[in-house]
């Protein structure tokens, strides 16, 4: 089964060439911020507590 790659919901790019800035939605920390599927970023308390999981 393939992956769906993940990307960026402002410019549509995979979380590896994303030029955004990255921060946190939720906290707005900027702290070991990865992308989920839904597009945004989330520091890793935030995805923890929200059960969001970041493409391996």
């Amino acid at each position: 089964m393939e992956q769906k790659i993940f990307l960026c919901a402002t410019c549509n790019q995979p979380e590896d060439r994303c030029q955004c800035v990255k921060y946190c939605v939720l906290c707005h920390s900027d702290y070991d911020v990865r992308m989920v599927a839904d597009g945004l970023y989330y520091c890793a308390d935030c995805r923890e507590a929200c059960d969001y999981k970041v493409q391996d």
